[in-house]
């Protein structure tokens, strides 16, 4: 369960984000992850992507890398750190507001590329399955959804973390109509047919 005592804020992302001695990711790292995510969602959809919705964006790290390699991309991040979204808010488009009810967040629509980093594992079941059904319904092209099993070795944040066997996130997927094609991405069942069998099963 998602613990509301811990605090989101500039200490927290200090020691986890910026600090070299302490921080889960380099701007390597993210970089990667951003062009992995930006070159699946294009390869599914046939076209440059267009919209991107980043839940858990924290300080919206993403949003600069992706306006780089996409300068015209329309892009919003949820982000339940008060700091996070005082800080960049305005200048991200970032809004506060949970995994689970992206609907009082005021996100509208349908995106091209959904990404959920470093959030999901932090979730009571009740939260993952409200958030993954909200996904599935906003979703136009690709999912980049971290999801780690309790068969992977972790570094960093790991309070409050709940890891769970691999086969009881797919059923959560599943029942959401997510289906995984490698390396933490996802489609809708509207996408599927560009996922080869070898790729990937619901």
């Amino acid at each position: 369960m998602t613990d509301p005592a811990k605090r989101y804020d500039r200490a927290y992302f200090d020691r986890f984000y910026r600090r070299r001695r302490t921080r889960v990711h380099s701007s390597d790292d993210v970089q990667r992850k951003v062009r992995l995510a930006v070159s699946a969602a294009e390869f599914v959809l046939e076209r440059p992507i267009e919209s991107v919705l980043d839940i858990g964006a924290g300080e919206g790290a993403w949003h600069p890398l992706l306006r780089r390699l996409r300068p015209g991309v329309e892009y919003v991040g949820v982000e339940p750190s008060e700091y996070a979204v005082r800080r960049h808010g305005r200048r991200r488009n970032i809004r506060r507001g949970t995994f689970d009810d992206l609907d009082a967040a005021g996100v509208r629509g349908r995106f091209d590329l959904i990404v959920c980093a470093d959030v999901m594992n932090y979730l009571a079941p009740r939260e993952l399955r409200a958030g993954l059904a909200q996904i599935a319904k906003r979703m136009r092209g690709l999912a980049y959804l971290e999801i780690y099993t309790a068969d992977d070795e972790l570094e960093g944040d790991l309070d409050g973390i709940d890891l769970r066997p691999a086969r009881w996130y797919r059923a959560m997927l599943r029942d959401a109509g997510l289906l995984g094609c490698g390396l933490h991405c996802y489609v809708g069942r509207a996408a599927a047919h560009n996922v080869a069998a070898m790729e990937g099963g619901w």
